[in-house]
């Protein structure tokens, strides 16, 4: 679409209808208070969960423009794109928007297996939660 993305952010825009955002075929990103949106990224070829990260709208566009997953960094407060400093790019293959169209689903396809979490993991999620009065963490 030319012009970019619309989103309750939109100067000079009508918000569309709920039934609009949730049925419809417009894009309508809805950013949160701090003009971010959470993305959940999976690997494309096998459905594991990679990360979660936030977009801001220029990250947004840089993403679905080059296909390469771009995020905005809350720590740092500027643009990320994913493998710049690692090698652990992030080829976009597909983008999902939930019924709210409050959160993305990118599907991707890591060019290196290791050094996708600044971990050195394959996956920031490598713990899960255990117990059942106490809890603690536990590697899978």
């Amino acid at each position: 679409m030319e012009g970019g993305i619309l989103s309750n952010g939109s100067k000079g825009k009508e918000l569309p209808s709920a039934k609009e955002i949730e049925e419809g075929t417009l894009f309508w990103p809805r950013f949160d208070r701090s003009s971010l949106l959470p993305c959940v990224t999976v690997d494309a070829r096998t459905g594991r969960v990679l990360m979660v990260a936030y977009m801001n709208r220029e990250a947004l566009e840089r993403t679905l423009r080059t296909r390469r997953a771009t995020f905005f960094s809350r720590s740092r407060q500027a643009l990320w794109v994913k493998g710049e400093t690692s090698g652990c790019y992030l080829d976009v293959v597909e983008v999902l928007v939930d019924c709210d169209q409050d959160a993305l689903l990118v599907k991707v396809i890591p060019r290196k297996e290791e050094d996708l979490c600044h971990t050195g993991r394959s996956s920031c999620f490598y713990r899960r939660v255990v117990g059942e009065e106490e809890f603690w963490l536990e590697h899978v």
